[in-house]
């Protein structure tokens, strides 16, 4: 992956599923030696062996002096300012609230307070912060009630995030494209 600069203060990385959004955001956090706390949003489910296996994998990646978070609200580990702090995903966080908040049959905008608050906690963030979301716009229209309802959210979640963020990158087969 080409080197990249350290990031401005709030750095937002999108990609597809299996891009290597991850693996750069995660270079974009340890740039310039900065003690790392990284937040994972995914839930651990132990019969889903297949997730368990990426859960571990990023594990494996994660140097050993990084501090981790599991499982941690956003908004409140957000408040809490350090040198870096690595955001990992935006995805599996919103699924976490959909499913919270009972919302794959409600209207849109049902999470709306809680995309509110993260896009303000972001905002009001001045350590350095890289947060990592998936792009799924680019694709086919989902056939499922429930995957347009995630594909509308996360995309304008995405939009609110890019507007608020010093910078952004979109990437694509391991390479990442510059956006802002």
């Amino acid at each position: 992956m080409p080197s990249e600069p350290a990031p401005t203060p709030r750095t937002l990385v999108l990609g597809g599923a299996r891009s290597g959004k991850s693996a750069f955001a995660e270079d974009l956090a340890c740039a310039g030696g900065l003690p790392v706390r990284y937040l994972a949003t995914a839930e651990f489910d132990p019969a889903d062996t297949d997730f368990a296996d990426r859960i571990a994998a990023h594990r494996a990646r994660r140097p050993a002096d990084w501090t981790t978070v599991e499982n941690g609200d956003p908004v409140e580990v957000l408040a809490e300012e350090t040198p870096a702090t690595l955001l990992d995903d935006l995805g599996t966080w919103l699924t976490a609230r959909l499913d919270a908040r009972a919302a794959w049959e409600a209207p849109r905008g049902t999470v709306g307070p809680d995309t509110d608050a993260l896009v303000a906690a972001v905002a009001a963030y001045r350590g350095r912060l890289v947060i990592v979301s998936p792009e799924v716009g680019l694709g086919v229209i989902p056939a499922t009630r429930s995957g347009r309802l995630f594909r509308d959210e996360i995309g304008t979640l995405n939009q609110r995030l890019a507007r608020v963020c010093d910078a952004a990158y979109l990437v694509v087969a391991g390479l990442p494209m510059r956006l802002k």
